[in-house]
């Protein structure tokens, strides 16, 4: 067994936030003596270790619990989950350091390539797999011909500022593989149409709360299960970003009018604040 001083010394964590991981039951201590002094065995340590490796990726705390708590998900399924997590990010990193290196050399052509072009394509065929016929008709209408399509679509997805926008998606889903398995098995057209009703409701729910602070625990309640069921229905790891983003969505000029008008005027001002409140937070 070890104390709390103990384990601080060995991890680098505060007593403090030791303390806190007790009170919100993300790390309980194995056991506590009748003074209240708290100490913790090997089994601790492991889902302390848990807990730094997640938090390497800035995952709220809400979420490690989520993920440590679920009784589905065995020891080396964590560690895999975290590996696949670590390796998207080594592989990042090294890119980075590859092109710096370059720059020093003089030599300043930056590669931001996520997907080479052997992937790219299968992103477009599972696209084309999915895709509703009505759909497909009208972008065949558009271009031509699915190859003249296919085309375009590559050289886009392959453009640069693509590329990067991938970078981060790919990171929200935790690897590249993931990623890339989840657009080979998307959601059903039912189970989608469930989600979108779901949202609706969600909605509504917090435009009935517009009186309320958006920082009021009412209003974070119904923002978090927004983040929860945007979460499922992207299939993603953290939502945090793709939440933010739906907030810069909801001010965008062009969907205001649209927005305001379903919900009433300052609707969609006030889901964008709402939501920027509730991920400003380490939770």
């Amino acid at each position: 067994m070890k104390t709390v001083k103990e384990i601080s010394e060995i991890t680098g964590i505060s007593i403090r936030t030791l303390h806190y991981y007790d009170e919100i039951e993300l790390l309980l201590p194995t056991e506590k003596s009748e003074a209240g002094y708290r100490y913790y065995d090997d089994k601790a340590l492991e889902i302390l270790q848990q807990i730094l490796f997640f938090r390497e990726f800035d995952i709220p705390l809400k979420e490690i619990k989520a993920i440590i708590k679920e009784s589905t998900l065995d020891k080396n399924q964590i560690l895999k989950m975290q590996r696949d997590m670590l390796l998207t990010k080594k592989e990042r990193i090294e890119k980075l350091i590859a092109q710096i290196d370059n720059i020093l050399k003089g030599e300043n052509d930056m590669d931001f390539a996520v997907f080479n072009k052997i992937e790219i394509e299968e992103m477009f065929q599972t696209m084309l797999d999915n895709m509703p016929e009505n759909v497909m008709q009208k972008v065949i209408e558009e271009f031509g011909s699915i190859e003249k399509w296919k085309k375009h679509y590559i050289q886009t997805v392959s453009s640069e500022d693509m590329q990067k926008r991938y970078a981060k998606v790919v990171e929200w889903y935790g690897g590249k593989d993931t990623f890339l398995d989840v657009l080979k098995h998307p959601i059903s057209k039912e189970v989608a149409q469930s989600y979108n009703k779901r949202t609706e409701c969600i909605l509504q729910k917090l435009i009935s709360k517009r009186n309320c602070d958006i920082h009021s625990f009412e209003v974070k309640e119904i923002v978090a299960e927004y983040g929860f069921i945007m979460k499922q229905f992207l299939q993603i790891k953290q939502e945090k970003e793709i939440m933010l983003a739906q907030a810069k969505y909801y001010r965008n000029e062009k969907i205001k009018s649209m927005i305001d008008e379903k919900y009433s005027k300052g609707a969609s001002e006030y889901f964008a604040d709402a939501i920027e409140a509730f991920y400003a937070i380490k939770h």
